[in-house]
């Protein structure tokens, strides 16, 4: 078997930057940090609707018992009609993203 080495000679455009696969994730957190999704902003990262992500999320205790902020936890549950969900953006995408097997292989 014969190698060939070649050298090539790429132009980047100037709108364009090459940066490593970790300062990619840490600036995507950056852009997560200090901001909150509303119940639509989470029905929007994870393509369902409000009924599936309550039934198979935010009730099932195995998850409220980590998710709701009266154990600690980074999602406001309403307490009364009219109040709205409220989720740590970055601490809920991470948490999806932790478990995201659980959620979508036993609730399909």
């Amino acid at each position: 078997m014969q190698t060939l080495n070649l050298i090539a000679t790429v132009t980047i455009p100037d709108e364009f930057v090459i940066i490593t696969k970790v300062e990619l994730e840490d600036l995507e957190k950056q852009t997560l940090l200090g901001k909150y999704w509303s119940m639509k902003d989470l029905e929007k990262q994870i393509n369902k609707k409000h009924e599936w992500i309550k039934e198979n999320i935010l009730y099932p205790n195995r998850f409220r018992k980590i998710l709701d902020i009266e154990n600690g936890g980074f999602v406001y549950y309403p307490k009364s009609k009219g109040q709205t969900w409220s989720f740590h953006a970055l601490k809920m995408a991470e948490f999806l993203d932790k478990h995201f097997t659980t959620i979508f292989s036993e609730n399909q």
